[in-house]
């Protein structure tokens, strides 16, 4: 199955976990999102994702100086983005359970109907 499809549908929601748990900057995000096991996902488009739902109010942002490098934009959730991440993980459970029920098949009927 391509992945990379599924995760068009489901990265800002992705996004929206990992930052609830922790601010991050993008590289974090990033790297955090492949050892929580999406591994196809690509700098770009978490990059472009963090931009969007910063632009849409889900998403604060703040620098950090650093000392071994160029200051650092880290990414915090906001309580739009909560409202967002909550309503989007509800979505995402329903959506999985449903297509978990589809992909067991037909549950038996007791006039003897099959598909």
């Amino acid at each position: 199955m391509d992945q990379t499809q599924l995760l068009k549908g489901v990265l800002d929601l992705a996004v929206l976990a990992v930052v609830h748990r922790e601010d991050g900057y993008g590289y974090d995000i990033v790297r955090r999102l492949r050892d929580g096991g999406i591994s196809e996902v690509g700098d770009a488009s978490v990059y472009g994702t963090l931009r969007r739902l910063y632009a849409a109010g889900a998403l604060t942002s703040y620098v950090v100086p650093s000392e071994s490098g160029p200051h650092r934009k880290y990414y915090g959730i906001t309580p739009i983005g909560r409202d967002q991440l909550a309503r989007q993980a509800k979505d995402w459970h329903h959506f999985s359970t449903t297509l978990d029920g589809i992909l067991a098949g037909p549950v038996a009927s007791s006039q003897g109907a099959s598909a």
